[in-house]
């Protein structure tokens, strides 16, 4: 997809050139029209009908043409385009050494020429090169500047174009939404524009963001109406990624026969578009233009030779002189163009090379994305039942009559707490890997969540005989600024390992500072235990993933993914884990982090105690498909006092709230017939302010926008901790 976006990119920017310029021009032919100029205009807006053809061998013949004649001819203004059309094709044979130094002498020539319209449009160039290196700040600075200067000579069409071109660079960025305000500003400037192709690959971008905006309705549209319109003009190029991009858009709503089907006429596309710029024949021009130009210098060299020979003609020294110059200069052709040839050589190597690294990324990300999806599903069809597991057997140890199945009743807790365990680990480090952590950043007492984090380990203490130990300096300030989040998730997971492999032993939980100013406090967290110890041979092995130190305790049973969890969320705040251990006299652990210092506590929201009494005969409807889930969600209610009701569907859910009032709503978000989300938004339409609160077994963070857009006011992700599931209620009851 990419190669065609860039020949996109070049196309348009090609198209300003000759269309925009020709008006601007009309003066300066009026005063001075001759039938040279009139012939390099025209040959000008053949290369162009060309190039936006694909017939590129072609271009490539014309443009050295061009310049041949514009040096004849000895206009800037039209160098300037020579070099610049010139320029693009290099472009297209992935050749950015000589592109570039076209660019540069187009550019030299622009500033020559003193023509406002060439300098705006130089400076477009510029940000198109700088967003094919991917060096994006440079170019919105080149795009802005392009777009103040056609703003300045009034240029709408340059305008346009410019705004385009800052529409490629934000998608290459994947900043979707400055990318849609620039197509917004490209439409309505270029709204009277007859440039077909234009307008297409507009519509185009406008199609991608619907994408990513999981708006595929609208996306579809756009597509459909792309390929109508550029089948009208044989534009294919333009048929190639509106097929690409509507094979995405159907593979996203898992409509995958129709995403494949079009993916074929892509890939039909893409094969003959690919062959416009890997010509064996456009090699052959390059090279025989490359020497075109070192037999200019060295004509000129030899010129300057004779001039020299005409004035000092009776002095023998100087002519001597001249023909060691000449001779060197023969020597400085014949090694360019040896030079020329290897460099060729290596181009054709290197786009080899770069066509293999292109396929291989592609595969790599589509893979990931596979694995991103795969762990989602994985997510919701694990959690979803061990929530009427881990729900059931809560409910059932609190019956009393089933005393004697009390031991059975908590194995059965147990294993499942374990395999959620199991799942939630797995889902971290693929959350990590796939780069989607949020980084949150809030007020916290170090001392109090180390309390907090050491206390929920008392059953393991207890169990293994251990004595658990916290150190905390005493300079460390009261509250620090930083992702307690994380830390907690960091700081759990080492102690729960130390606890795990130490028996009748102790573990120390350790913070200290490093530096301290008014502002940034340095810290410095250790665990220690005096457990089973680290063999050497282990020691950088245990950070890789599901490895385990081999015990033959049940208790140091585990995933094998608690110390890579630790060292990718440390690496996540540019922080490393040290580790010193010798087997058999226990372990240390230890990583540094930097925090803010809160001087003003008063900022810090004191948690609201809630009261479950205020639960007792409010009516709360649970939207639940699954019975297992009906009945475990019932009952945790009804121990509270709640009235409870039923609705299977979203549908029904619907139905109900219209003909009842009820205090708060439970909304199951995968559903047959009619989703959570789509029942929240019908409910919103009719009811403003019946709190609306999500369960879900998949993770927050990949449906957490569609579900706040929806109008629900707060999400529980499935099995949830039965104590938090019934603050949320509360606390939503009572706002």
């Amino acid at each position: 997809m990419k190669s065609s976006v860039l020949l996109i990119l070049f196309c348009l920017s090609f198209t300003s050139l000759t269309a925009q310029e020709a008006s601007n021009e009309q003066d300066r032919l009026s005063s001075k029209i001759n039938k040279e100029e009139k012939a390099i205009k025209k040959l000008l807006d053949s290369s162009n009908n060309l190039y936006n053809g694909g017939e590129y061998t072609k271009s490539l013949k014309l443009n050295i043409k061009i310049l041949n004649k514009a040096y004849k001819h000895q206009d800037p203004y039209y160098i300037h385009q020579g070099y610049r059309y010139l320029a693009y094709d290099y472009l297209l044979l992935n050749d950015t050494i000589l592109a570039m130094d076209s660019f540069k002498k187009s550019e030299n020539y622009a500033k020559l020429s003193k023509n406002d319209t060439a300098t705006a449009v130089t400076y477009m160039d510029l940000g198109n090169v700088y967003s094919t290196y991917q060096e994006y700040k440079k170019a919105y600075i080149y795009f802005n500047r392009s777009i103040n200067l056609f703003e300045k000579i009034n240029d709408s069409a340059g305008i346009s174009k410019a705004h385009y071109n800052m529409v490629l660079a934000y998608m290459g960025e994947e900043d979707y939404n400055n990318a849609y305000i620039h197509i917004l500003k490209a439409k309505e400037i270029n709204k009277y524009g007859n440039d077909i192709s234009f307008n297409i690959n507009l519509d185009n971008f406008l199609g991608e963001y619907y994408i990513n905006k999981k708006d595929f309705i609208k996306a579809d549209l756009q597509f459909l109406k792309v390929i109508k319109d550029a089948k009208k003009d044989s534009l294919s190029i333009e048929l190639e990624n509106a097929y690409y991009l509507y094979s995405e858009s159907l593979f996203e709503q898992k409509r995958f026969e129709e995403a494949y089907e079009n993916f074929k006429i892509y890939d039909e596309y893409s094969d003959k578009n690919s062959g416009f710029h890997t010509s064996e024949e456009r090699y052959s021009l390059t090279q025989k233009f490359q020497l075109e130009e070192y037999r200019k210098d060295i004509a000129s060299a030899k010129l300057n030779n004779q001039l020299q020979s005409e004035i000092v003609k009776n002095k023998t020294r100087v002519n001597t002189i001249l023909t060691i110059v000449s001779i060197c200069f023969l020597i400085l052709l014949i090694a360019l163009y040896s030079t020329s040839i290897k460099r060729i050589k290596l181009v054709r190597e290197l786009r080899v090379k770069n066509k293999e690294a292109i396929e291989a990324k592609a595969a790599s990300e589509k893979l990931s994305k596979a694995k991103v999806k795969f762990f989602s599903t994985v997510s919701h069809e694990l959690r979803t039942p061990l929530y009427g597991v881990i729900g059931l057997s809560s409910i059932l140890l609190e019956d009393k009559s089933l005393k004697k199945h009390k031991k059975d009743l908590k194995f059965l807790k147990f294993s499942a707490d374990y395999l959620l365990a199991l799942i939630n680990d797995v889902l971290q480090i693929n959350k990590i890997d796939s780069e989607n952590v949020e980084d949150d950043n809030s007020s916290f007492n170090l001392r109090e969540l180390i309390e907090t984090i050491t206390s929920s380990f008392e059953y393991m203490r207890i169990q293994n005989d251990n004595k658990l130990y916290i150190e905390i300096s005493e300079n460390i300030p009261e509250l620090i600024q930083g992702n307690s989040v994380r830390l907690s998730q960091i700081l759990m997971n080492l102690i729960s390992n130390a606890c795990k492999f130490t028996e009748n032993g102790i573990v120390t939980i350790k913070a200290e500072t490093q530096s301290l100013n008014n502002s940034k406090a340095t810290i410095k967290f250790t665990i220690n235990d005096t457990g089973l110890g680290i063999a050497c041979d282990l020691k950088e092995s245990i950070f890789d993933e599901f490895s385990q130190i081999n015990a033959h305790s049940y208790n140091n049973s585990g995933s094998g993914l608690g110390l890579p969890i630790v060292k990718k969320l440390l690496a996540l705040s540019n922080s490393d884990i040290k580790l010193e251990s010798e087997l058999g006299t226990g372990s240390s652990f230890s990583f540094i982090l930097d925090f803010d210092i809160i001087e003003n506590s008063a900022n810090i929201n004191t948690p609201v105690e809630l009261d479950s009494k205020t639960l007792i005969n409010k009516n709360i409807l649970i939207v639940e498909d699954n019975r297992i889930n009906q009945i475990v969600t019932k009952k945790i209610l009804e121990k509270k006092g709640v009235i409870c009701s039923i609705a299977e569907n979203g549908n029904e859910a619907i139905t109900m709230v219209n003909e009842n009032n009820y205090d708060l709503i439970l909304m199951d978000i995968n559903m047959p017939i009619k989703n959570g989300i789509e029942a929240s938004k019908e409910i919103r339409k009719f009811n403003k302010t019946i709190p609306i609160i999500a369960l879900t077994a998949v993770e927050i963070e990949e449906m957490k926008n569609n579900i706040y857009k929806s109008g629900m006011n707060d999400i529980i992700v499935k099995p949830y901790d039965i104590t938090k599931f019934i603050k949320s209620i509360i606390k939503n009851i009572t706002l």
